[in-house]
C-alpha cells in the first residue's frame, strides 16, 4: 500500500501544480477527473493494442542495434503512447464546452497524461520497489507531464484556430519527438554516458513547458474578467 501511495504522490503533485496555473477560469473538477481516468484506463488499453501491432510488424531482433532502438523509441513506444493520449484529448476533451480557452489544452492533456503515467508508474513501482518509485518521481513522471503540456499547448491553440488539424498534429508531433528522444537515450544505455541525453531532453522539455504555460496564461480569454 505504501508503494502505491509513493507511486501516486508525484502524479498528484503535478496535477495540483497544473490546476493552480489555470488562473482565470477553472475547469470542472468532474471533467478533469474523467479525463484522468480515461488516460489511466482507455489510453493504456489502446497502447497495449498498438504494442501488439507494432511488436509484431516492427520486432526488435538486436537490442544493441542503435537503428532498431531508434525505431523502438520513436515509433513503437512514443508514437503509440502519445497517440493514445491524443485520441482522448482530441475526440473527448477538445469537444467539450468547458474547453473554452487555450490553457485548457494543457490542463486536459496533462490530466490524460497523468492518468496514463499513474497506471504505468504503479506497475513499475510494484515490480521495482522504493528505489524505482523515487527515481521515476523525478524522471519518468515529470517527463510524461512535459509531453502532455507540449501536446496540449498546440491543441489548446487548435481549438480556436482555422488551422486546427495542423496545430493538433504539431502537438502530437512534439510530444512524440520529446518522448522518443527521452526513451531513445535510455534504450541505448549500452553506449557509456549516453543516458545523460535523456535528462537533457527532459530539462529542455520542462523549460519549454514553463514557457507554454505562461504563454497560454497570457492569452487567456478570461484574463480581463
Amino acid at each position: 500500500m505504501n508503494l502505491i501511495l509513493i507511486a501516486i504522490a508525484p502524479i498528484l503533485a503535478i496535477i495540483t501544480y497544473i490546476y493552480a496555473q489555470d488562473k482565470y477560469e477553472k475547469e470542472p473538477k468532474g471533467l478533469l477527473i474523467l479525463n484522468f481516468f480515461l488516460g489511466a484506463i482507455v489510453s493504456i488499453i489502446l497502447v497495449f493494442i498498438l504494442y501488439a501491432f507494432t511488436g509484431r510488424f516492427i520486432p526488435i531482433t538486436d537490442k544493441y542495434n542503435v537503428g532498431q532502438q531508434f525505431i523502438q523509441a520513436f515509433i513503437v513506444v512514443a508514437l503509440s503512447e502519445e497517440f493514445s493520449k491524443y485520441i482522448i484529448v482530441k475526440y473527448f476533451a477538445q469537444t467539450k464546452k468547458a474547453f473554452n480557452e487555450p490553457y485548457d489544452g494543457i490542463i486536459y492533456a496533462v490530466m490524460v497524461s497523468m492518468g496514463f503515467a499513474c497506471t504505468e508508474n504503479i506497475m513499475y513501482v510494484i515490480n521495482g520497489g522504493y528505489q524505482t518509485a523515487i527515481l521515476r518521481a523525478f524522471t519518468a513522471v515529470p517527463a510524461h507531464a512535459t509531453f502532455g503540456i507540449l501536446m496540449g499547448y498546440f491543441m489548446g491553440k487548435a481549438k480556436f484556430s482555422k488551422y486546427r488539424f495542423v496545430l493538433n498534429m504539431a502537438g502530437l508531433f512534439l510530444a512524440v519527438l520529446f518522448h522518443g528522444a527521452y526513451d531513445f537515450f535510455l534504450f541505448i544505455n549500452f553506449i557509456p554516458g549516453i543516458s545523460i541525453g535523456a535528462f537533457v531532453s527532459l530539462i529542455i522539455g520542462i523549460a519549454l513547458s514553463r514557457k507554454a504555460i505562461k504563454r497560454h496564461q497570457k492569452d487567456s480569454n478570461f484574463k480581463s474578467l
